[in-house]
């Protein structure tokens, strides 16, 4: 009997087992990231397994280990890489490339969306390197994500042109008005679609008059607003991502319907 390959059999075994999505994900990042596995990838291939594990359990354990309860540590930004590749593969349900684009905009306005709630004090848990090196990562990662425009569902560009309004460029907004004039189209002012899509493109147009217009006269409306003072850029992220959540949660009630 070969001793040394039963305890490698029983790893084995043990990497296999767990919820579907854990073992799609774990292929997924296999094939893209072969020479590159960051801390969080033991949840992936680690041989410990909790058997009470779903696809949910899994997928909250997974991506709290990237985003720590919504802050960036050290290693949080070895670990975007890694939702990264999850968006960026088609063999990923459209839901969980969905959530991997958003919690990629979190974690690249941790900063500004902690200011916002907490200022005029510091965060409690602000780190600030890291998140330097977080939203540094998600932007190094952005190019390609929108390059995947053409080919992605709805739900996924809404939170790509999340992703672009973070990071505009001189070209964004008119970029930004051509991929969402069908979204505008269909969904009009007033609609949680139809306002999530025209604030990007007020943030994409980086006019800190109107942006800081626009984001006083929609938290007035409904949603849950930050103290005057904050600075406009956060205020406005801060209100993007409560936006980027109904609509994440409005278009899965959507999809349940059909």
């Amino acid at each position: 009997m070969d001793t040394d390959a039963a305890p490698e059999q029983t790893r084995q075994d043990a990497i296999s087992c767990g919820p579907r999505i854990r073992q799609l994900f774990r292929d997924v990042i296999a094939d893209r990231m072969p020479d590159h596995m960051p801390l969080q990838t033991a949840v992936l291939f680690g041989p410990e397994v909790d058997p009470a594990w779903d696809d949910q359990a899994f997928l909250a354990e997974f991506y709290n280990e990237i985003l720590h309860q919504d802050t960036c540590q050290p290693y949080t930004a070895d670990g975007l890489a890694l939702l990264a590749a999850l968006a960026a593969d088609d063999r990923i349900p459209a839901r969980h490339r969905f959530q991997a684009v958003d919690l990629l905009f979190r974690a690249a306005t941790v900063t500004e969306r902690h200011l916002a709630e907490t200022w005029p004090t510091t965060p409690q848990h602000a780190d600030p390197d890291s998140e330097a090196r977080a939203c540094t990562a998600v932007l190094l990662h952005t190019p390609d994500l929108l390059a995947r425009w053409p080919a992605e569902c709805p739900a996924v560009r809404l939170a790509l042109a999340g992703l672009a309004a973070v990071f505009p460029t001189d070209r964004t907004p008119l970029a930004l008005t051509a991929r969402l004039r069908t979204f505008m189209n269909h969904h009009p002012q007033g609609t949680d679609i139809g306002d999530y899509v025209r604030f990007v493109l007020v943030l994409a147009a980086q006019d800190d008059s109107q942006t800081l217009a626009v984001t006083e006269k929609l938290t007035d409306a409904y949603w849950t607003g930050t103290a005057r003072g904050v600075p406009t850029r956060a205020r406005a992220l801060h209100l993007l991502g409560q936006m980027l959540t109904r609509v994440g949660a409005e278009l899965t009630r959507q999809r349940a319907g059909q």
